[in-house]
């Protein structure tokens, strides 16, 4: 998360957008949508995020959330480390036309 834009208080609703680099359509594939899907279970059950309400373009996603058990730049760091390796990950491994592209 950018350092200029901080969260004041975790617990109030906040709308996050996450963003691929260079805004490359990624999230066609039901694949890489599914790892967004078990990232943030993970962060809800295990980093007390709690989302309000999200949706997933082909290139970001959008989040309305919160976070009692911690900051929620943290969590949302986490999230997009986390994130980002297992999609890369998939990837390398799974068919894709366009993987030396988005590697």
């Amino acid at each position: 998360m950018s350092e200029k834009y901080n969260v004041i208080d975790s617990t109030v609703p906040t709308f996050i957008t996450i963003t691929i680099v260079d805004w490359v359509d990624l999230f066609t594939r039901p694949i890489y949508c599914n790892i967004l899907d078990e990232s943030l279970n993970y962060c809800i059950k295990e980093k007390g995020l709690s989302v309000h309400a999200y949706v997933y373009m082909t290139s970001h996603i959008h989040l309305i959330v919160t976070a009692f058990d911690g900051e929620l730049q943290n969590v949302i760091r986490d999230f997009k480390k986390f994130t980002s390796k297992k999609l890369i990950e998939a990837i390398k491994e799974h068919p894709e036309s366009r993987r030396e592209w988005l590697l």
